[in-house]
């Protein structure tokens, strides 16, 4: 493989392996909102933005961790035929596969971009009585389709390098 594309691999892995590593610690950011809530609504007045901090909290979570989760091989994958290919096989079907994802991508960060400039012109707030500013959980989760989108590119290189026998 060209060594353009190796360092791309290289860099774009480092990347999501740190944003990844500091999204799984925001768990604990989560359930300490939830604890929070909890013992608010027992024992004193319910706040008004533990629902939604624990919502954006989540989304963080769940947006920053997914290219990690596909660097590590661990997403959700239908086993029915895949498991008894050939690691070959395997890597062809996913090289075909994945442009199916980047298309889906694709589209879902050019929606996510004009949702956000939407909310970043407009200063869009939530609907709720606590009405949060929307911009900054959008940006977020428009960085982290970005990331995938990047992962998923870094795993379609290294599926095609391992189909033509030369890893990455």
């Amino acid at each position: 493989m060209p060594n353009a594309i190796r360092i791309y691999v290289k860099y774009v892995e480092i990347v999501n392996y740190r944003v990844g590593r500091f999204a799984m610690y925001l768990i604990f950011v989560l359930m300490g909102v939830l604890l929070y809530s909890s013992i608010s609504k027992t024992f004193f007045m319910p706040s008004l933005w533990t629902l939604e901090v624990a919502q954006f909290t989540m989304v963080a979570y769940y947006i920053l961790g997914g290219p990690y989760a596909m660097q590590l091989d661990d997403h959700v994958r239908m086993d029915l035929l895949y498991e008894n290919w050939s690691p070959k096989t395997k890597a062809a079907v996913d090289a075909v596969t994945i442009l199916f994802l980047l298309f889906y991508l694709g589209v879902l960060l050019h929606g996510g971009i004009l949702s956000t400039e939407y909310a970043i012109k407009y200063g869009e707030r939530s609907y709720s009585s606590w009405a949060p500013y929307m911009a900054p959980i959008k940006i977020l989760m428009c960085f982290g389709i970005l990331l995938m989108i990047l992962q998923s590119v870094a795993v379609f290189f290294k599926d095609i390098a391992k189909v033509l026998e030369k890893e990455i």
